[in-house]
């Protein structure tokens, strides 16, 4: 009789474990489920959209072209940008979830004039019987070049016009892409259009003609949205031009060569430590070079933005005996500025700012 109490206890004691055992294998197994889960939300896209069936889709590559894409497309269109929040666009790469998204598209919307390096591939990636029309939004842009560039963005800057490499690219034209990229790239072409104002409105117009061929039963919504849009780049484009049409000084020194259009368009002169690529690294005799150029034109400040290391700008500023301030190139916004509220306007308006304490 003992023997079988004890048998009993015996298998009580070995259910009890056994019960235990599959509670830690099922937790254990939530756990990395929601690991998982997590991960994957935080690779995906910035605004985590998703494709639908009832608007235009439309995927963009980085935030000027998503931020100007949204206020035209407004409630007619479903927008996605690619880059995430906080990610420099000279370095990212699309995943293979950006490729499913792009090819159940109907407009696929980039800068070009050669910032992403990575579109001829990716439209080759996208799936054979994808309907989407690829569009580089800066065409129609007289896009500046850099001659005799030596790396670090100290070549001579001059003007010049790409009519050709901005057609608009449908699936099957993959290879006109990649031979206008490669032509970008011999020529150091400045891809950073949507620094300036006078650039937007050209951006804004192409997205807002695009959005109505791709949708054109929505024409009037984008249309009127657009109207607002680009009566807020004027507005912003006359305070450039006006402002600093007053200051006194004229050169600023930045990290990254990233604001030709800026210089060009409103009357500045650039000097970048780094080239058109922020990975671009100066040499030591570069860091010299710029410094007695600061002292030599009494320049007070080394400009340098969010999205990159601040090193180098500090390490120029600290031999010039000057000071550091930010200006943005808005390639991205930073997860503290999302928070906050920031967009193009807001960051473009604290560029203006900074640069009249600078040039003051």
């Amino acid at each position: 009789m003992r023997l079988i109490n004890r048998n009993k206890d015996e298998q009580n004691h070995a259910s009890k474990h056994t019960g235990m055992n599959r509670m830690k294998w099922v937790w254990s197994s939530f756990l990395i489920v929601s690991l998982v889960l997590l991960t994957a939300c935080g690779q995906s896209t910035s605004n985590n959209a998703k494709i639908v069936e009832d608007k235009v889709n439309v995927v963009t590559t980085f935030y000027p072209v998503y931020a100007f894409t949204a206020a035209i497309g407004g409630e007619d269109a479903n927008v996605i940008n690619l880059l995430p929040t906080g990610v420099e666009p000279h370095e990212w790469t699309p995943k293979s979830q950006d490729i499913v998204n792009t090819s159940k598209a109907q407009l696929f919307l980039y800068n070009g004039a050669g910032l992403e390096g990575w579109v001829p591939n990716f439209l080759k990636s996208l799936n054979s019987d994808t309907q989407v029309k690829s569009v580089a939004v800066s065409e129609g842009v007289t896009l500046l070049t850099t001659e005799g560039d030596d790396g670090h963005g100290h070549g001579a800057e001059h003007d010049e016009e790409h009519a050709d490499e901005h057609a608009d690219e449908h699936e099957g034209e993959h290879s006109d892409e990649e031979t206008a990229t490669e032509e970008v790239a011999d020529h150091h072409v400045d891809p950073h259009t949507w620094v300036s104002p006078k650039s937007a409105m050209i951006m804004a117009e192409n997205i807002k003609n695009s959005l109505v061929e791709a949708d054109p039963a929505h024409q009037a919504g984008y249309e009127e949205r657009y109207e607002e849009l680009h009566a807020k780049l004027v507005t912003l484009d006359q305070r450039f031009t006006e402002q600093l049409s007053q200051v006194p000084n004229k050169e600023i020194v930045v990290s990254h060569q990233a604001f030709g259009y800026l210089a060009r368009d409103y009357g500045l002169t650039q000097h970048a430590i780094m080239g058109l690529s922020p990975d671009a690294e100066p040499t030591g005799q570069d860091i010299v070079s710029l410094a007695k150029l600061v002292k030599d034109e009494g320049i007070k400040y080394i400009f340098f933005e969010e999205l990159v290391s601040d090193k180098l700008a500090k390490t120029l500023a600290s031999e010039a005996g000057v000071e550091t301030m930010v200006l943005n190139p808005v390639e991205g916004l930073t997860k503290e500025q999302v928070d906050n509220g920031d967009d193009y306007f807001t960051l473009m308006e604290k560029n203006l700012q900074n640069l009249l304490i600078a040039l003051k």
